[in-house]
């Protein structure tokens, strides 16, 4: 379905709204046809982002390619760009084959392609025979899948998705993010979407990049993202993470030597060069609880402080000898848990799941001051007809 094409660059982008920086300074670079995210807490920038690359804001400098070209004061409409909103925007007044078709009104397509392409993009979203509803008959899921195919049927060469699944329940959305990454490696065209929800990045991306404080912290595949963190930040949002207090003394035989109170650890992954204060992290499914009094390298004493059934795996909180807490997570084999509440145990820390990140500036979610929710309610600047949301078309 696709054409080839659909490559963006965003160059030293910036968003100023008066005194809040919404964008500070982003470089991406999106293949064509890859399916990229921008994760991060609300107010980070990911959304200004979006409408920068859709043409609904102009930047206050920098640079929007599309395709090597810059569009980054082009109108709206005269990029080969669409966009799909969280609220779908759906015309309540029309069917289901008026609302896909709409887009097409503005478009040289005759009445019979116009009545193909329809057909063709509601069959890419498993929609035929629902031409004829009103939106109001359908599902919240169906009701995503019209703006999908509402969007799709101008072959756009990228589709901008501003959190289209925030609105429906969570067993819908974990079933429509396989689909929609099934949909997207479907009509090969490059995909950029905005999500908070760690889960909805890493089960649908080629690449992440995760935000804060307007400012692209990482960029990476999702496994290469969750299990090498680049920062403090990046360790304790994308999922969870064990951050703790140590101390770095070098390098040694390729691992950091690190000190958590008066216990020693050895520690592969990270800035294994690095001295002095530092923060070391391991994901709870990492961490390894064993019965007190078990020996070996890279262990510490604990208590567990309370044990969390999940179904699948049973979360353990753990208080550490040298007075820290941390998660573990141990999967559901069948059989019963030998730790209860008030168990010691001996907690392993195993040298190639242990990370050192230094201190430099870890950013914290919150840091920008709400710079999207403040640029949502920003004055409206004289002269800027690009600052409006029409409906996805």
């Amino acid at each position: 379905m696709s054409e080839a094409g659909g490559e963006v660059r965003l160059v030293d982008l910036v968003k100023r709204f008066e005194d809040v920086v919404a964008v500070d300074g982003i470089n991406v670079e999106v293949p064509g046809g890859e399916f990229f995210s921008l994760l991060g807490p609300s107010g980070c920038g990911k959304t200004t982002t979006l409408r920068l690359i859709a043409g609904f804001e102009r930047p206050t400098s920098g640079h929007v390619l599309l395709d090597g070209n810059d569009v980054a004061y082009t109108a709206a409409h005269k990029r080969n760009v669409n966009t799909v909103f969280q609220s779908y925007a759906l015309f309540p007044h029309l069917d289901v084959s008026e609302n896909v078709a709409f887009g097409l009104r503005f478009k040289d397509v005759s009445k019979a392609d116009r009545k193909q392409m329809v057909g063709e993009a509601l069959e890419l979203v498993q929609l035929e025979g629902l031409g004829k509803r009103k939106p109001g008959q359908l599902s919240g899921g169906q009701q995503q899948r019209v703006a999908l195919a509402r969007a799709l049927v101008l072959n756009p060469s990228v589709l901008l998705l501003d959190e289209p699944l925030g609105a429906l329940d969570a067993k819908l959305r974990k079933a429509l993010q396989i689909e929609l990454k099934a949909l997207q490696e479907q009509v090969g065209i490059t995909f950029i979407y905005v999500t908070h929800d760690q889960e909805e990045a890493l089960t649908m991306s080629d690449r992440i990049a995760v935000m804060a404080a307007g400012r692209v912290e990482q960029v990476g595949p999702p496994r290469m993202v969750y299990e090498d963190p680049a920062t403090a930040y990046v360790a304790d949002f994308l999922g969870v993470s064990n951050l703790m207090n140590a101390r770095a003394h070098g390098s040694s035989n390729g691992a950091c030597r690190v000190t958590m109170g008066d216990f020693e650890f050895a520690a592969a992954k990270g800035a294994v060069e690095t001295s002095g204060d530092v923060k070391v992290t391991i994901r709870p499914e990492r961490v390894r609880v064993d019965e007190h009094g078990t020996t070996g390298a890279n262990r510490i004493p604990g208590m567990v402080e309370r044990t969390v059934y999940l179904g699948s795996a049973t979360q353990l909180i753990v208080n550490l000898a040298h007075g820290e807490t941390l998660q573990a997570l141990v999967q559901n084999q069948g059989d019963v848990l030998p730790f209860q509440q008030g168990s010691p145990v001996s907690v392993g820390l195993p040298a190639d799941a242990l990370r050192v990140l230094t201190l430099a500036d870890p950013v914290s979610p919150d840091a920008d001051g709400g710079g999207e929710d403040q640029a949502a309610a920003a004055p409206h600047e004289a002269g800027d007809e690009l600052r409006f949301t029409p409906p996805s078309i």
